[in-house]
Formats: C-alpha cells, structure tokens, sequence
C-alpha cells in the first residue's frame, strides 16, 4: 500500500523540471538570487541511504500491505465476533497514523531530528510488534491498540523523514530513488503474506508468525539506523513567510481540487488489498493458492512503483497518475473475476501494477503546484495533502466492510471503490489544463 504509499513534508519529491523551471524564472528576475544546492545523484553515502530507506518501507508500509492476511485470518479465526468493518478499522487506524503523525515527523525532520525520528519510531514499532503477538483470541480491543495505534504510530514517526532523506541526494533522478524507496513496501508485501499464511495455519501460529515479522524487521531496522545519513544542514524557521505560505495553499484552487481527487482514489484504492485474499477464499479458490494472492499483487506492484516513477521523470507525474487512476478504476470491477485460479492471478498483476504507479506519484507531482521560487511552498502542501488522505485511508476500507455486511454482498464495497477511485482521476483531469498553462508546460 502505501506505499501503500507516499508521502513526505519536504522537498524531496518536486520533480527535477520543476525544480530547473522555477531555478531558471528566479535567476532571471533577480541575478543575485543563490542558486539551489548541487546534489550527487549517487555515490556510496547516497545509495545506503536508499538502502536504508527501502528496508524501513520493507518494514512499515510492507506490513501495511499485508493487512489482507490479517483481515481473512481475524474474520474467520480470532475475532469472527465481529464485522468485516470493525476488522478493517485495525488495518486502516495503521495507515492512518503513518499519514497524520507524518505531519509532524517531517517538521521534526526539517528541524534537524532525522535520527531521532528513526531510533524512535523503530523502538516504538517494534515494541507494538511484540505487543500484538501476546494478543488473546477474541479480545479485539488488544489488537486495535497494538496493530492499529501502536504499530502505526511508530511506522508514522520513521516513514516519511526516511523517505525525504533521500531527497539530500538525488535531483534529476529523484522520482526513481524514490520509486526504488517505496518498492520496498511492496518487496515487504511480498514476503510477508507468504510468511504469514503457512506460519498461521501452525499450533500457536498466529503467535509466532507475528514474532518472525518482528524479528525480521527488527534486523533490517538496526540496519537501516546505521547505515542510513543526511547531508543538507536543517532547515531555518520561516516565520512570516510559512504562515503567508499556508494562506497560499489554501486559497489554491486547483491544489485543493487535486487534494480532493487524491482523496477520493486513496479513500477507494486499498479496498482489494484488504479483502482480496477473504473474496477469494469465500469464493472457493483453491486454499494454497489463496494465500499467495496478496503476495501476487505486492509482486506486481514492485513494479508499478518503479517503472512509472521512470516514465514521470520524463513526462511529468500528473501525466502518469491520470491514466494509472483511470485503468485501477476499471480494474476494481475486475475483482468480480477472481473466482478462480486463473481470475485472482490476473487481477493481482493487473491492479498491482497500475495501483502501484498511482499511489506512488501522488506526491511527486504535489511539486506542479508549487508557485513560490524558493519552493518554501512544497512542504505545507504535501503536509497538507498527507494529513488530508490519512482520513481517506482511515474510513475508506471500514466503509468498504459495512457495506459488504455479514451477508457478503460484494458488489457494493467493490462499486464504491471503483466509483471513489474514478471521481479521483475526474479531479486531477480537471486541474491538468490550469496547471499546465500556469507551469507553461504540458510535461507535470
């Protein structure tokens, strides 16, 4: 998911034509103007920073995207007391907090307290992790407070200043080193679900499939911390001029419009994620292969989180993200199909990918919008628009549960999804043309 994912409150995912654009439009206005730091676009330091980074995003949002297991094995096992949506909520209060306290944990980043953000969010994310594996059966406020409220708070704390760091880095490939950061969630959720699922149906397996997670993001979270470094100083308080660039942003229409379009695809896009391995396994599919059917989507999405990232250095993120949000659409009502082997194959590969290429450029192309040269706009906008999609992400699957109800009428969370998803893509086709004439460009 999100990556599941995507989302920093810095100016780590402006893409380079914007950055070039509005270097090139202030120097010309005013010559003295102190042209924007080089970056080394690689090298040793920068690539363990990426490293890093990718094992944070293994561990925080790759969990995230094996939700789908949870869900399936919490409504028909531990907490089959309750309904689809009130399990949902526990998945969806994770993602939830990833995106609000990111808010927070990248002023504390622009402040200078990047290590102190990782140590803590890991400390605080393993502990949740341990937590939950000493859940009891059918005490489900035990799992809200340590998978939903715990887990996600430190996942919160860490995700968004590991993947701005690696804005001190790169420039031009910037969208790519990102892409190659949050292909971790989906590596993550590669794994995870198979590791889950055999563990699970074992004596005591909920138990100790909770604790192999754990361990294993325990080992590549010492690591990330060691390895992973800033490289530009912190930033200066702004005074007067952050508060005159809140203003800006909201009184920004198309900005507000786009917000409102990534609201509506991220308030619809995790539904498969979550429920695909449940509609499969209602639906008769064979058991084995049930379990590898998040597993395929996360695959698929690896892909999707690095190959779009690619084309959008070239053609402009919003160009990207219209068509991915568009085909997701339709691919949701594809979920209908995958009452076989053959059917949840092709709909993991599918929604996979084009999910992926969606949910992983929304945040680059936030730097489209930006008006001020100094781009001291970028941080509040994507602060702005973090904090906007945590609501999206903390109602939309619960939403999708009570509609689906006990009697597991599918056509209604898949319809809503579909329809969410789409309204989103509406939004940001609406703001292309003012953009581009505002960016005097089509390529944003």
């Amino acid at each position: 998911m999100l990556s599941p994912t995507d989302l920093s409150s810095k100016e780590n995912v402006v893409t380079s034509e914007v950055i070039r654009a509005d270097s090139k439009e202030d120097t010309e206005a005013n010559p003295t103007t102190i042209p924007p730091p080089d970056f080394p676009e690689g090298g040793l330091r920068a690539w363990l920073t990426v490293l890093g980074g990718t094992m944070v995003t293994f561990c925080t949002f790759g969990v995230v995207q094996s939700f789908g297991v949870y869900q399936d094995y919490y409504t028909r096992n531990s907490l089959s007391e309750h309904s689809a949506s009130e399990i949902s909520l526990i998945g969806s209060m994770q993602v939830f907090f990833v995106f609000a306290v990111g808010l927070p944990a990248g002023r504390l980043f622009d402040a200078g307290y990047f290590h102190h953000c990782l140590l803590t969010g890991s400390a605080i994310y393993i502990f949740s992790i341990f937590m939950l594996s000493l859940a009891e059966p059918h005490h489900y406020y035990q799992n809200l407070l340590s998978q939903g409220v715990g887990m996600g708070l430190g996942m919160g704390i860490m995700f968004i200043p590991s993947l701005t760091v690696t804005s001190h880095y790169f420039r031009v490939k910037r969208s790519m080193a990102m892409g190659i950061v949050i292909a971790g969630s989906s590596l993550g959720g590669v794994i995870y679900p198979v590791l889950l699922n055999n563990i699970f149906q074992r004596t005591s397996g909920f138990q100790w499939g909770v604790r192999a997670v754990a361990f294993i993001d325990l080992a590549f979270l010492i690591i990330a911390n060691s390895i992973m470094r800033t490289r530009l100083p912190p930033k200066k308080n702004q005074g007067d001029e952050g508060r005159a660039t809140v203003r800006t942003v909201l009184t920004d229409v198309p900005f507000v419009i786009y917000t409102v379009g990534s609201f509506l695809v991220f308030w619809g896009v995790f539904v498969p994620f979550f429920y695909l391995q449940l509609y499969a396994a209602l639906h008769g599919v064979d058991p084995i292969f049930t379990k590898y059917s998040i597993t395929i989507m996360n695959a698929s999405s690896i892909f999707g989180r690095t190959v779009p990232n690619f084309v959008a250095d070239y053609y402009g993120p919003l160009n990207v993200i219209i068509p991915s949000a568009i085909i997701s659409a339709g691919l949701i009502f594809g979920m209908f199909g995958a009452t076989s082997i053959a059917g949840v194959a092709a709909f993991g590969v599918f929604y996979g990918f084009f999910s992926g290429g969606m949910v992983s450029l929304v945040a680059p192309a936030v730097g489209s919008f930006v008006t001020h040269h100094d781009l001291s706009d970028l941080g509040i906008r994507i602060g702005v628009l973090s904090f906007t999609l945590s609501f999206a992400l903390l109602t939309g699957n619960p939403i999708a549960g009570a509609l689906l109800t006990s009697r597991h009428l599918w056509h209604r969370p898949l319809i809503f999804a579909a329809i969410a998803v789409f309204g989103g893509a509406v939004c940001h086709i609406l703001v292309w043309k003012t953009i581009s004439r505002r960016r005097k460009s089509t390529k944003i």
